[in-house]
């Protein structure tokens, strides 16, 4: 059987995500209305939604403009002063009932997110209970936001700090996690007593939506979540000329980060940015080598090797080189890749179509310079956005893919010998998100936690993030903290009090 596309020739089931789609028990979900003001907006023009593995437009949303965004600016400002007064103990009962709804829909919401980002769908059905928990957690930290009171140098007087939110902030967020960016933003944002203004990537418009949807239900007041989709320009460029935007929260390519914090910088925002991630991935010769291999499965292809945490540079001791790549290849070898509505696929498409051409320039590269292929399975009548797993050995620093992020399921294996000549490599780039570590010698694993110039470093692990941790990166990788009681204190402002003349 063949199957045709509206955008390409692909082997992939043109329709599958249609037939998810049409089974929806809230067929609002699909509505693909704008939310601004606690009004869900249609009018004008509409952009499609494509299902990145077969290139059919499976939905349709309203595209909005300046003109919605200033509409959204307003109505944010004016929910602001009752938003902030409300208790914290009741905004939070507002978001852990976002956040019931969003797991009593997960299946629902779980099929939105593959089909318009392409992800397997159990990985979906992890983010809404991993988005899920970021509602939770900040529902009980927003009451936690303590102050502090400072012993006085002043004979008489008492001197107070007090946490108090920001105003009105703004949310950019990433097609690859598109349930989860939003959650881990708006949740800090509200409970820290901030309206929050979303403007989810174009690609998966959907997910945000039916978020936003599940956020009326849940109770929140008009204005004070608010989410628009469009063009990003468009819509971005009010939020950083607005002084009324007081804070401003971006997940994204290092580029486009630093453009916004440009823009930003001519009203003052507070902004916090997780940009690019190029992490390092340590192998010791002391580690059990099926250990390491299982921990490279798991940094390197979650999401399809779309995750900014992505093992990117996965170095290994060179007397257990060949036993790694061998066992690495092996284990490769088992991914299935294809449709992510598929029960069996491991591995599914790019999003976008320059990712996976991004991919295949640096396998490219890389041939070309010496690296061998140690295992691929490319099949190109998948389509365009696919990309089959692809194992790369001998690869050099002066490769593309050793110093620019992949973003995909190519892993790229370096040998070194000592470890001096591994923490200055994994050091020399320009970003620093995550760094992976894999030794069974606890004196070195203290060491190269200390060394490695990153925000993140896991031990013997590829699985660290969650709401009570700071997640973010040094260097070039971005500013300041998401999730945990940083996160938090993102969306807040200190503001000193001295109280004078209490002598009696």
């Amino acid at each position: 059987m063949t199957f045709q596309t509206s955008r390409h020739k692909s082997l992939q089931p043109v329709g599958l995500a249609t037939r998810y789609l049409q089974n929806l028990r809230r067929r609002d979900f699909l509505a693909g209305q704008a939310f601004v003001d606690g009004q869900w907006m249609s009018d004008g023009q509409r952009d499609p939604v494509i299902d990145p593995a077969t290139g059919e437009e499976i939905a349709h949303v309203a595209r909005c403009g300046a003109a919605e965004m200033q509409v959204a600016i307003a109505a944010a400002e004016r929910s602001f002063p009752a938003w902030r007064e409300l208790l914290p103990a009741r905004r939070g009962a507002i978001l852990r009932s976002w956040a019931s709804l969003m797991l009593e829909h997960a299946d629902e919401l779980a099929i939105l997110v593959t089909s318009e980002q392409g992800k397997p769908l159990a990985e979906a059905r992890h983010e809404i209970v991993y988005g899920a928990g970021f509602l939770e957690w900040f529902a009980a930290e927003g009451e936690r936001a303590y102050g502090e009171t400072i012993p006085s140098h002043k004979l008489g007087s008492l001197l107070q700090v007090r946490m108090q939110p920001v105003g009105v902030a703004a949310a950019i967020t990433p097609w690859n996690f598109p349930i989860a960016m939003i959650t881990r933003k708006a949740g800090a944002a509200l409970a820290a007593g901030c309206p929050m203004i979303v403007k989810p990537a174009p690609e998966t418009p959907l997910s945000a939506l039916a978020l936003a949807r599940l956020a009326e239900q849940a109770g929140f007041p008009p204005g004070v979540l608010q989410v628009l989709v469009g063009d990003p320009i468009e819509l971005s460029t009010p939020l950083l000329g607005d002084t009324r935007i007081r804070a401003l929260s971006f997940t994204g390519s290092t580029e486009v980060g630093r453009l916004l914090l440009k823009g930003a910088a001519e009203s003052v925002k507070k902004v916090s940015l997780e940009l690019g991630g190029h992490a390092p991935f340590l192998v010791f010769d002391d580690v059990d080598v099926e250990k390491a291999v299982k921990g490279a499965m798991a940094a390197k292809f979650a999401t399809s090797g779309q995750d900014c945490l992505a093992a990117n540079r996965i170095y290994v001791q060179r007397s257990i080189y060949s036993a790694f790549v061998g066992a690495f290849a092996a284990a490769m070898a088992e991914l299935k890749v294809g449709h992510g509505l598929e029960p069996t696929t491991d591995i599914g498409p790019m999003t976008k179509l320059s990712v996976a051409r991004k991919c295949r320039s640096q396998i490219d590269d890389a041939t070309k310079k010496g690296a061998r292929v140690v295992s691929a399975r490319h099949d190109e009548s998948l389509g365009p956005n696919f990309i089959s797993p692809t194992l790369l050995s001998e690869v050099t620093e002066d490769m593309l893919i050793a110093h620019e992020e992949t973003f995909g399921p190519v892993a790229a294996v370096l040998p070194f010998d000592s470890e001096e000549e591994v923490i200055a490599r994994a050091n020399e780039n320009e970003m620093g998100l995550a760094g992976y570590v894999y030794t069974d010698s606890l004196r070195r694993a203290l060491r190269l936690s200390e060394r490695i110039e990153c925000g993140m470093v896991g031990i013997n692990t590829a699985s660290f993030t969650g709401p009570p941790i700071p997640f973010g990166g040094w260097k070039q990788s971005g500013l300041g903290r998401e999730g945990s009681r940083h996160g938090l204190a993102e969306y807040m402002e200190l503001k000193y009090v001295c109280f004078g003349d209490l002598a009696a």
